[in-house]
């Protein structure tokens, strides 16, 4: 499990996750240089650390590297929301705070990603339930009114009166 960037380590790893392809630390420090002030040996230094982490990995290139991210943020992010939901001890309770914390634009892609990684069920195994306003209001009764029912031992003419519907088997 990746612990969080830390607040520098997370800067750098935007930008290489931004421009997704092989950075220098020069081009970092210059885009950092835009928001803060901040030396060329500590954005060195910071790139390095993430490499050892294995955050990317670098390609010599000359006297400098190129780096590359190694997976992408949302796989970073993947990897937070797993880690602190399987370390709750109520994952339920964590993912239902968690739902309730979502605006509804987050709670839609939600959904969209669960059809994408939901197994369709298929078309055989799973027969589509009736829409509600094609279940006939009265059952009707004989084996033919059921064409999905199992079929049955023929009914007991002295339990037929009370038996609501129900297989008079045990058990069923």
């Amino acid at each position: 499990m990746p612990r969080p960037l830390g607040e520098l380590e997370d800067a750098v790893m935007t930008r290489v996750w931004q421009w997704n392809r092989p950075v220098t630390v020069r081009e970092v420090l210059e885009d950092l240089q835009q928001e803060r002030s901040i030396a060329y040996t500590t954005v060195m230094t910071v790139m390095d650390n993430l490499h050892q982490k294995g955050w990317v990995r670098r390609e010599a290139e000359g006297r400098a590297y190129r780096y590359t991210a190694v997976s992408t943020r949302a796989a970073y992010s993947a990897a937070l929301m797993n880690e602190a939901w399987s370390t709750s001890d109520n994952p339920a309770a964590a993912l239902v705070a968690f739902f309730g914390m979502m605006s509804a634009e987050q709670r839609e892609a939600l959904r969209d990603a669960v059809h994408i990684v939901q197994p369709a069920e298929p078309a055989a195994q799973s027969a589509p339930e009736p829409a509600p306003e094609t279940v006939p209001e009265a059952p009707a009764a004989g084996p033919a009114a059921d064409p999905t029912a199992e079929p049955t031992a023929p009914a007991d003419p002295a339990a037929e009166g009370d038996s609501g519907g129900r297989s008079a088997e045990p058990g069923r």
